[in-house]
């Protein structure tokens, strides 16, 4: 069964009221007829954001509501074959149709993101938004009085699969597609490694089970999103790991990408996805970095830790990040190289292990 949050809010639509959020199936009577709807998810969205946005989308046409889902930045190469991938909005690229969209909609599903910080360029936009939220993701920490209705579990080991715990919620599951199998596989696979994650629970096999007794073709998702990469991106990882920090007395391993080598490889969105794992491989490794110079000084990171460590609080604590216990994300302005040190001084120093848990 689905589990949601008790200490969270509702949203009076044309107000700036904030009471506690709705149990997600309190939106059901409100979509009996048809809406205009809009889906957004977060920044540089990867699959388990846009497979989690489409396979809504293809469920909730159905019912003959109109939906336009909005991403705050390109859709990635990786995943450009998703059904309806190419119906979708870039708000940074054609900001003035997706703010029209968002003007015009009745309800805006938020998807695999916790606060609006996360949209980054059209959080302005969407804070402004007067209709009803509704929040589906499965992060730690939700801005729960952002949101009207909704669940935020991070038991979960993906949107996708709460995206289907949602449809069947609705008793839907006679709607449930070729598209919206295929969507919501691709990023429940994506979110679990290839259903290797802890995240990987009972009911994940049994909505993987449903899905291929209704007839998907798992493997040919699982070919276009790994062995679909351009010869350049297979160059690009291996310059990744020749940068390759290792330290096994402290069992952490950082590799990094600098803003040069960025453009000396035309990195695009979606091109480092899966390279931090690429150092959690390694036998005596138990925490792995990946960083990411930007524009201005910023460094992008990635964490990935095996068993007890939970790299979401430190990522929090340390870096303005968070995330999932064995897998985080933060941010630093310090530069590639100061961040780089600045990490190392911090597990050199056991700040790590306050977050064994």
């Amino acid at each position: 069964p689905l589990s949601f949050l008790k200490n969270s809010c509702c949203h009076e639509s044309g107000s700036s009221i904030y009471q506690r959020m709705k149990h997600i199936a309190d939106i059901f009577p409100l979509l009996e007829t048809p809406r205009k709807i809009v889906i957004t998810t977060h920044y540089k969205p990867d699959a388990d954001a846009i497979g989690s946005s489409l396979g809504l989308y293809h469920y909730l046409i159905q019912y003959g509501h109109q939906v336009q889902v909005i991403a705050p930045s390109e859709v990635p190469d990786f995943i450009q074959w998703m059904p309806g991938a190419d119906t979708v909005l870039n708000y940074e690229a054609r900001t003035d149709e997706a703010v029209k969209a968002l003007d015009a909609c009745d309800y805006i599903f938020c998807l695999d993101f916790n606060h609006p910080s996360r949209v980054r360029t059209m959080e302005a936009r969407l804070t402004a938004a007067t209709q009803p939220k509704i929040i589906i993701d499965h992060h730690l920490e939700p801005l729960s009085n952002f949101f009207a209705y909704g669940e935020s579990n991070p038991d979960k080991s993906s949107t996708c699969e709460m995206i289907y715990d949602f449809i069947v919620l609705h008793k839907g599951e006679q709607k449930i597609n070729q598209e919206i199998m295929q969507c919501l596989y691709a990023g429940c696979m994506t979110d679990t490694g290839s259903f290797r994650f802890p995240a990987t629970t009972a009911s994940v096999h049994e909505m993987i089970a449903f899905f291929k007794h209704r007839g998907l073709e798992h493997s040919r998702i699982h070919e276009a999103i790994y062995d679909s990469y351009s010869a350049n991106r297979l160059r690009l990882l291996g310059h990744v790991l020749h940068t390759l920090d290792l330290n096994e007395e402290e069992h952490y391993a950082i590799m990094s990408l600098s803003l040069g080598d960025a453009y000396k490889y035309e990195v695009k969105s979606g091109d480092t996805e899966g390279f931090v794992n690429m150092a959690l491989s390694i036998k005596s490794i138990a925490v792995a970095v990946f960083l990411t110079e930007r524009q201005n000084r910023e460094v992008r990171i990635s964490f990935r830790s095996k068993g007890n460590i939970d790299v979401s609080e430190f990522a929090r604590k340390y870096f303005n990040g968070g995330g999932h216990f064995n897998a985080a994300g933060g941010v630093s302005h310090d530069g590639l190289e100061a961040t780089i040190n600045k990490i190392k001084t911090l597990i050199s120093t056991k700040k790590l292990t306050q977050f064994i848990k």
